[in-house]
Order: C-alpha cells, then structure tokens, then sequence
C-alpha cells in the first residue's frame, strides 16, 4: 500500500470564517483508503508572489476565491490549472463568462429567462479610434422605445456586474433616462422584471451537491438568507437543484450560485453568473455548515481520487440535447441527467458514502465550540462596528447551532 499526499490549496483574499471551519475540518480527517492508497489530505493557504510560468504546482486541488477581481493570481491559477491542478472554478470561464454570456447561453437552452436587451453605454473614450468608430457605426436610438418593448418594471445593470453593483430598478421613462445618464462607460442590459413572483430562491451548488434557500434581498445582509426552507414543492425542489447543476456543469463552474424567482408556477433564473458566491457565516447562519461541510467534501473527493478537471466545454453536447417537442421542465431535466455525469455525481456519492459517514457529528461538535466561536467573532468584527459585535457574535453562533444535518437534502 502506498502512502500519498495530497495538498488542497485555499486561494483567498477577505474570507475569514469559512476557511477557519475547513481547516480545523480537514485537520480531523484521518488517512483514506483510496484506490489501494493510503491518502492523507493536508491543507494550505496559497500566497502572491512572482512565479515562474514552468514552476511546478504545489497543490492538486485550488479553491480560489480571488481571481475574479485580483489579476496576478488570475494569472497563477491558470498556469497551475494547466498543469492538471484541479480548480474550483474554470478560470477561463470566470473570466470570459459573465452575466451576458450565461443569459444568452440558458436562453439558447430554452431556459425561461425574461426579457433581455443589451444597451450601448452612454460615454466613451476620446483617444485612438474610439471616438471614429462611434461616429461611423453607432446607430441612434430611442431609449424610451426600449423601454417600452421591455415593459416596467425593468433592471437596468451592468451586463458583466456582481454582488448588486450597479443595479437600479427603474419603473417608468425618467427612472430609466437617469439610470442611463448615470452608466458612465459601463455597458447595461435592460431586463424585464418576473412579476407577481411569490417565492425568491437562492441555489449553491458545489460539485453535484446544491442547496436552494429562500432568500429575500428587502432584508438586512445577516436575515436576507431564511432559516425556513423556500416554499417549493418537492418537484420545483428538484427543478431548482438541476437548473443550478446544469449552468454550472455547463460552464466548469463547481462552485456557483444560481437566483431564481417562482412567478405562476414557473422557476425563473434571473442571475447565475455567481463563480464567487457568498461563503460568510455573518450572511449564511445556519447554511454555514451545510456549505464547509460540501466543500470539504467535494475538495477531498477530487484531492483523493486525482480527478482532473476538463478544461474546454460541453456546450454543444447540451444544445444538441434539446428538443422543442418537450416541455421547459423536461427539458431542465434532461440537462441534469448530462451535467449529474459531468459532475461525477454517482463515483461523488460513493465517496460520500464510504469516507463521510461521520462528518456531519464531527462538524456538529466544531460547530459548537470556543473556537469557533471566536471565527464567528473574528469575522463579526471585521464587518460590525464595535458596539455590535457581541451582540452578532452570538446571533451567528446560535443559529449555526440551529443546524441539523439529518434534514440535509
């Protein structure tokens, strides 16, 4: 029998609490039997510094949290990825992929994604030929015609923008002529709002593994994530769950969170271009385990097995999939059935199945220690002013403590 080592990578830049809990995680696995192989799984924080672009990588697994906004490791993951270093996310698609991409894509999947026009931005630049081109080839419009064909409401945001930058709701012409007065250089869609939605769900996925939540973004950051499960039906559930699977399978995304909005009866995705999803304890409570827990799994999984990540993609085998004779809901479905194969859901839920047994107790008794208590306070600091922050300390602490994994989906 063989000893291995294998070394998963945390590529971070603010977070403080999540990779404190998978740590301390981590530290407590004991040695796997993988394969005939004893596999030991160690764990580190990566660092920024200058690389050579033939250096070999230390790690075989990388959860990054930072390229998205931070371009020297941008540039670090992608020569790491390329030499078989298993990644959580695609870094290509992180960064060519954003919201435009995803909606026209889902669109082109018969997802029922609303109503969508892109927008030229209001300013440009005056040197080179920017000021030529615009002159030459930009066609004038009526922006109170757009926004009549989409109707009101509607979302004007920025078609590449995250985390709510940037998004205004306008409601009638003069909201939308000072939203568009107001872009700058930025290029905007303008998308139709669902309307008369009665339920806002929030999915996570990781690997195969997603989580819907019932979300409402009127609430403060720490009560915007519900403690209740979302108001869906056992089938809208199970909707939610392989729409999340199939844009993330769809783009190499393992780590991606997908919004939809129930309107009729119908699931709408009107925002999953998310590769760095909310990982906090200060926002997701008492979904904070379920999130450590599922990563932990999904990393080690990778890590212990040498999984190694397909870094083009499988779009034409999910175009070529649909079928106009089926309904929206069968379609979603049978997509799942292509990215649940992708994401090596089954070989995932063998694993699970022979090396987990027992995480969930060892995660329930971390949970409810000094320790960690005092990651939940280190974080609460970080973000609250100091008169609050034993009094949110313990709001966090006490709703992780609400967990139970023995209702995990």
């Amino acid at each position: 029998m063989a000893v291995v080592r294998r070394r998963i990578g945390l590529s971070l830049g603010a977070d403080i609490c999540w990779p404190a809990a998978f740590e301390a995680l981590v530290a407590e696995l004991g040695p796997l039997r993988v394969g005939g192989d004893e596999v030991h799984i160690e764990c580190g924080r990566t660092t920024v510094q200058p690389f050579s672009l033939r250096a070999p990588p230390d790690y075989d697994v990388v959860i990054d949290r930072l390229t998205h906004w931070f371009h020297t490791q941008r540039e670090w993951i992608k020569q790491i990825a390329l030499q078989g270093v298993y990644v959580l996310n695609n870094p290509w698609a992180v960064q060519a992929m954003e919201k435009h991409t995803s909606y026209v894509a889902m669109m082109q999947l018969g997802f029922p994604i609303p109503e969508t026009i892109m927008v030229p931005p209001k300013e440009y630049e005056t040197d080179g030929d920017w000021q030529v081109t615009v002159r030459k080839y930009n066609r004038m419009f009526d922006l109170d015609d757009l926004g009549e064909a989409i109707g009101y409401p509607a979302f004007f945001k920025p078609y590449d923008g995250g985390g709510w930058v940037g998004v205004r709701q306008v409601t009638n012409h003069a909201d939308l002529e000072e939203a568009y007065d107001e872009s700058g250089f930025r290029v905007h869609h303008l998308q139709a709002a669902v309307r008369n939605w009665d339920s806002f769900v929030r999915v996570v996925g990781i690997g195969p593994q997603v989580r819907p939540v019932d979300y409402d973004p009127s609430q403060p950051i720490h009560d915007r994530y519900q403690k209740d499960p979302p108001a869906l039906d056992d089938s809208q559930i199970e909707l939610a769950g392989a729409m999340c699977r199939t844009i993330n399978a769809f783009f190499g995304w393992d780590f991606n969170s997908c919004e939809v909005l129930r309107a009729d009866g119908v699931l709408h995705p009107i925002d999953f271009a998310n590769a760095c999803p909310d990982s906090q304890v200060t926002s997701l409570h008492v979904h904070f385990p379920w999130l450590v827990t599922s990563l932990l799994k999904w990393s080690v999984f990778l890590a212990a097995t040498g999984r190694k990540k397909d870094l083009g993609f499988a779009w034409d085998r999910f175009m070529s999939a649909r079928d106009p004779e089926l309904g929206t809901n069968e379609q979603i479905l049978r997509y799942d059935v292509i990215a649940r194969e992708l994401l090596d859901a089954d070989r995932f839920a063998d694993f699970e199945a022979a090396h987990f047994a027992d995480l969930d107790e060892r995660a329930r008794d971390y949970f409810a220690t000094d320790a960690f208590r005092h990651v939940v306070r280190e974080k609460v600091a970080a973000l609250y002013p100091h008169h609050e922050i034993e009094q949110f300390t313990e709001l966090f602490f006490s709703r992780v403590q609400e967990w139970c994994p023995d209702k995990e989906g």
